[in-house]
């Protein structure tokens, strides 16, 4: 008998639209191999996410207020419902259900779904080296800290935190309420958890997540952030189009694309955009970054290229977004 596993993603909806996503597994998800273990034992466990086998053509149930929908995965386990959806929702997260069948066997899972709070704005957030340490400059030095340094042993920037908080925070007057953020990155979706417990640990704001197609095998593994990062021009042009009635703050940094990719949202959504933060990894700026961050900046989009937060968050103080 087939076995099975499921795991969903934070999803999002507005007054008109449901947006509910996952993955359908033969075995073990990714999220099944513990994140905590030390040494070779963790290097295993990271080995092993990107071994998992997705179940294509299966059938998924979607039940949420009321709502029940059929759809199937697609090649590679992963299925996605974007469907009609008007009903009044308090703000905030709210859970679903999702339930796959084979033959006798069937599995629920849970996730969860963001209605936003009335948001000043939308923060939209690169992953690695924006607030995670990853040393993405350097791939034998990117593999070493993946393989042997888990979770707990992973570190953040100093000052990301309370930036990101304020951001979070900024000119809601309920303490439950919270402008809405959103990860947006290069990883794999077979880094998933690893994303939720590291951004949980270090009290970052929680998210909406959307990464890259998900990757099944150990030569996918060393392969693991590179390649086309144009999913995230449109996953960001997505996100603008879903809620197009707020202004938006970009974070990222200087060792990928981040620069260019905004540039071009910015061009295209020249009075959606507040504000562009690149994080300078390296010594010494780069001249590519600060002439791009330029001309962002001839748009009308404040722009702050900084090496520490505690730079970004002076800024943010200057244009009124904390």
């Amino acid at each position: 008998m087939t076995k099975l596993d499921l795991k969903l993603y934070r999803g999002y909806l507005n007054d008109e639209k449901l947006v509910v996503f996952g993955h359908v597994f033969k075995s073990w998800a990714p999220d099944k191999y513990k994140l905590d273990r030390r040494g070779i034992y963790h290097a295993f466990s990271v080995i092993h996410m990107f071994r998992i086998k997705p179940l294509k053509n299966q059938e998924v149930t979607l039940r949420f207020k009321g709502i029940e929908i059929k759809s199937k995965t697609e090649n590679d386990g992963f299925f996605k419902f974007e469907i009609p959806f008007h009903t009044k929702l308090e703000s905030g997260w709210h859970e679903f259900e999702v339930v796959c069948k084979i033959g006798e066997f069937g599995i629920i899972g849970k996730g969860e779904v963001l209605k936003p709070y009335d948001s000043k704005f939308g923060i939209i957030s690169d992953i690695d080296d924006t607030f995670l340490v990853s040393h993405s400059k350097s791939f034998f030095k990117k593999l070493y800290i993946m393989l042997f340094k888990n979770v707990n042993k992973r570190k953040a920037f100093i000052d990301v935190t309370p930036h990101y908080q304020a951001l979070s925070r900024y000119g809601q007057t309920k303490e439950t309420a919270f402008n809405s953020f959103f990860y947006v990155s290069s990883s794999e979706y077979n880094l998933y958890d690893f994303i939720i417990e590291f951004t949980q640990l270090h009290k970052l704001p929680k998210a909406v997540i959307l990464l890259k197609k998900i990757k099944t095998g150990i030569l996918d593994f060393f392969k693991t952030g590179r390649g086309s990062h144009d999913h995230k021009f449109h996953k960001i042009d997505d996100l603008i189009s879903f809620y197009p009635n707020i202004e938006y703050i970009l974070l990222g940094d200087d060792s990928q694309h981040d620069a260019f990719i905004y540039e071009r949202i910015c061009r295209k959504y020249q009075n959606k955009i507040k504000a562009i933060y690149i994080r300078q990894i390296g010594n010494n700026k780069k001249s590519n970054i600060q002439s791009t961050m330029e001309s962002i900046n001839k748009l009308n989009v404040a722009t702050c290229y900084f090496k520490g937060s505690s730079e970004a968050i002076k800024h943010s103080k200057e244009i009124g977004v904390i």
